[in-house]
């Protein structure tokens, strides 16, 4: 007779036996013992005792087959800035690659094995404490333009469906430390919705001509032509001198819908996870800072261009309630041209092949943070 039914054969006899005398509990046991046989202390004591609790399934913890690999883990997603799981694992080969062929890190062959099976869950659960750390937190502000609106088209994020370079969204970033008293430093970000490359670039205050110059400038560092530019309704954007410059080099000029920020979501997400992540949120007046910003914006665009992997939103299906969506493979600006078809030419292509081999990515991190901490221990004006 197995266990469980002679636990249930002494739980219908329990009350029964609690209240008996001693003969009835003589005749019930003697009743049990002879058809379980079990022996009859056990059953006195099972019929004495309630039954135990249900035990749970054993659980036991699971082998940490990643563990050992953590340090290097460590440096790659370092050397990634930070990328999340599943922008950091498609990218992963292509970066271990390039830190081993700079001698940025040492793995053995097994060792390599586990780097390159492991998911992009596991990845973001192993490093979810050091992930904890790094936060910043800000905010920032935009003076709203009137000039030229009805000459100016509007363009909203649903439209956005270039599939080829040259479309930009351009939107300024003002550094200033919470405060819009005086005047500051800001920084243009234009940023191609077809490859998603960036070209940063530093100016004092928002004027109309100073944003034109600067665009003017970081166009220039382009591995292909500006073709249009959407910008926010920003009084720096929004006038005759960014017009007159749009007409006279065939530059399509669009704007968002005001109070829409989600229709530049291209260059609104660059402009967390590039300027701010990198420069912060500090306030800078000065034009040495406006100097060491001019040295460390070429070094971020490098960084970004070539070694920044994005995922892009492929398809949105809404089924009542649940809206379900499907992300691209995680791939980098520079491998996004590469195999475009027909946009850049094979010379442009082999120089950019040629500048990206030649790139150690953790020492241009290593420039950037120390030109950031230069960044950060010059004073302002009116400073204690």
């Amino acid at each position: 007779m197995s266990t469980p039914t002679v636990r249930e054969i002494v739980r219908h006899e329990r009350k029964a036996y609690r209240k008996a005398s001693r003969s009835g509990k003589k005749r019930i046991l003697d009743k049990l013992e002879e058809l379980t046989g079990y022996h009859r202390e056990s059953l006195a004591r099972m019929l004495r005792d309630d039954d135990p609790p249900k035990k749970g399934p054993i659980r036991r913890p699971r082998a940490k087959k990643y563990e050992r690999i953590l340090p290097q883990l460590k440096v790659l997603w370092a050397a990634a800035f930070y990328a999340c799981g599943k922008r950091l694992s498609p990218f992963l080969p292509e970066l271990l690659s390039s830190l081993v062929r700079f001698d940025e890190i040492s793995v053995t062959p097994h060792e390599e094995s586990l780097l390159l099976s492991i998911s992009p869950a596991t990845m973001d659960r192993m490093l979810t404490k050091e992930r904890a750390t790094m936060r910043i937190r800000g905010r920032t502000l935009t003076k709203p333009g009137t000039l030229l609106k009805s000459r100016i088209p509007i363009r909203t994020f649903a439209e956005w469906n270039e599939k080829e370079p040259g479309f930009f969204e351009v939107d300024l970033v003002g550094h200033c430390g919470g405060s819009g008293a005086g005047e500051f430093l800001y920084t243009l970000n234009m940023t191609d919705v077809f490859s998603g490359w960036i070209a940063l670039g530093a100016m004092r205050g928002r004027g109309e001509k100073g944003t034109l110059d600067a665009m003017k400038s970081a166009s220039r560092m382009l591995p292909f032509r500006m073709r249009g530019i959407d910008s926010d309704n920003d009084s720096s954007f929004i006038n005759w001198h960014m017009d007159k410059y749009c007409l006279r080099e065939d530059i399509k000029f669009t704007r968002c819908r005001p109070y829409k920020k989600n229709d530049q979501c291209h260059v609104e997400q660059k402009n967390w996870s590039v300027v701010r992540q990198f420069i912060g949120y500090k306030r800078f007046e000065t034009d040495e800072q406006l100097a060491v910003l001019g040295e460390i914006y070429p070094l971020v665009m490098r960084y970004h261009n070539f070694f920044s992997p994005m995922m892009r939103l492929a398809e949105k299906k809404r089924i009542g309630s649940k809206v379900t969506k499907r992300y691209t493979t995680a791939i980098t600006p520079y491998q996004k041209l590469l195999i475009s078809n027909g946009h850049i030419d094979e010379t442009t292509k082999q120089r950019l092949t040629k500048e990206y081999d030649a790139t150690n990515p953790v020492e241009l991190l290593r420039r950037i943070r120390a030109l950031s901490r230069r960044l950060e221990s010059l004073p302002n004006p009116g400073d204690p």
